[in-house]
Order: structure tokens, then C-alpha cells, then sequence
């Protein structure tokens, strides 16, 4: 049998799945990014009939539970580095044919899909996060989605850990939360 890409070249991780985030937002799992050099952070946005902005805010950490808590940016914590792009793929309805978009922003924690642009769209959210971002000390991140209005936006979030520095059989891998 081949070696396949799963646990040798990436894992994946659940971030939150299928949060109506008008209902309180949504705090996301924290993944590991010891043994990674970078993580993918996904977000799979249905289209809405509302106009308000959807922000992913992503935060580090320096445990899998309690520890310290801070937003990826500069401002946070000393050290560490904001997210300055990410990518999106939209359409009305996602066919597969669409290409990626790549979207600059000012350094910070926060990606904001903006519901003006977005709302009435399928979406596709990718920001990636490299290990290098991190302060000294934080190696786990996580997503948190604030209620972003009235409207229903139901939301999942998926990490793409990859750049694995042990490589397993799938079956073998240690969870990305260790």
C-alpha cells in the first residue's frame, strides 16, 4: 500500500461544526502546532439573506485548557505576528469551479468576511497561520466567532495541520489537540 498524505503530510482537526453564531458565536477547539510548522484554518460559510460582517478571530495559546490566552497579532502578546491575507472562494452557489482569492488586511487577529461582499454568498474562508507567528511560549490556536447579528450564519471551522514533523501511520497519529 502507498503512504498516504493523511498523517504524513497533513492532519485535520475540528475547529466548531455547524454553529448558528447568531445564537452566542462560537469558541472554537485549540489544535496543537508543536510538531506542525503551519496550520490552515477553514471556514465553510453558507450564503444568508443578511448583510452583517462574519469575523474569525483567531487567538493563541500556551495550553490545551486555561493557560494564557491571546489574540494572534502583535498587540497581543510580544512576539508574536497578526494575520495580514487570507483567501476565499465565493459564488452564490459553490460549483468547484472557482478560483481563490487571495484578500489583504492590516496586521491583526481578526478576518473579517465582510456581509456586504459576502452575506448572499457561498464561502470558503483559508488562513494560514504558521508556527513561526506564535510568541514564545503559545503553541495551540483557536478560531472564536462573535454573534455577528440577527440573521442565522451557520458556520464550521476545520484545521488543516500540516508540515508534520512526526510522521505516522493515520491510525497512529497523536490527536492534533496533544
Amino acid at each position: 500500500m502507498a503512504i498516504e498524505n493523511l498523517a504524513r503530510v497533513f492532519d485535520l482537526s475540528i475547529g466548531y461544526l455547524n454553529i448558528d453564531l447568531n445564537t452566542a458565536g462560537a469558541t472554537g477547539k485549540r489544535v496543537s502546532m508543536r510538531n506542525a510548522s503551519s496550520i490552515t484554518i477553514v471556514a465553510i460559510i453558507p450564503a444568508t439573506a443578511g448583510a452583517e460582517d462574519l469575523t474569525l478571530d483567531v487567538q493563541q495559546h500556551t495550553a490545551s485548557s486555561g493557560g494564557s490566552s491571546a489574540d494572534l497579532d502583535a498587540g497581543g502578546v510580544a512576539g508574536s505576528r497578526g494575520i495580514d491575507h487570507f483567501y476565499v472562494k465565493n459564488a452564490a452557489t459553490l460549483a468547484g469551479t472557482e478560483t481563490w482569492t487571495r484578500v489583504t488586511q492590516t496586521e491583526a487577529s481578526e478576518v473579517v468576511l465582510l456581509g456586504a461582499t459576502y452575506g448572499n454568498q457561498q464561502v470558503i474562508a483559508a488562513i494560514e497561520v504558521g508556527a513561526n507567528q506564535l510568541a514564545d511560549g503559545y503553541s495551540y490556536i483557536s478560531v472564536i466567532s462573535p454573534d455577528p447579528g440577527a440573521t442565522a450564519r451557520v458556520v464550521s471551522v476545520i484545521y488543516v495541520v500540516a508540515g508534520l514533523q512526526v510522521q505516522r501511520k493515520s491510525a497512529n497519529l497523536a490527536p492534533a489537540l496533544a
